[in-house]
């Protein structure tokens, strides 16, 4: 038996940046992945950050939803966000954007 490797270049990402006064204060990227069991991708909700200081603004949940639109418009059958265990207030935060616990992830840092 072979593998065969088959490099995809549809799947991609996009980052939303907040900006104020020329200074990221924001941001969040959406991965597009792609992959044979499914005729539309699937988005991954990757490195959300707001600048502590601008924090509790609803910058947030601003980017967030954008992302989400952009996600749907591109036609994504789901978004994938995840988040580390002790980031409980995150957990409640993503529920209340409509995210629902689905599963553990797993990884291997390389």
């Amino acid at each position: 038996m072979e593998i065969e490797k088959e490099i995809k270049k549809k799947n991609y990402s996009i980052k939303f940046s907040a900006k104020k006064n020329n200074e990221e204060i924001g941001r969040a990227y959406l991965c597009l992945i792609f992959n044979d069991l499914h005729e539309k991708p699937y988005g991954l909700l990757e490195d959300v950050f707001v600048q502590e200081k601008n924090r509790r603004s609803g910058l947030g949940t601003r980017l967030i939803q954008t992302v989400i639109n952009e996600a749907k418009v591109l036609g994504c059958h789901k978004l994938i966000a995840t988040s580390r265990h002790e980031r409980e207030k995150i957990h409640r935060w993503y529920e209340k954007m409509g995210f629902k616990n689905h599963g553990i992830e797993f990884r291997i840092d390389l």
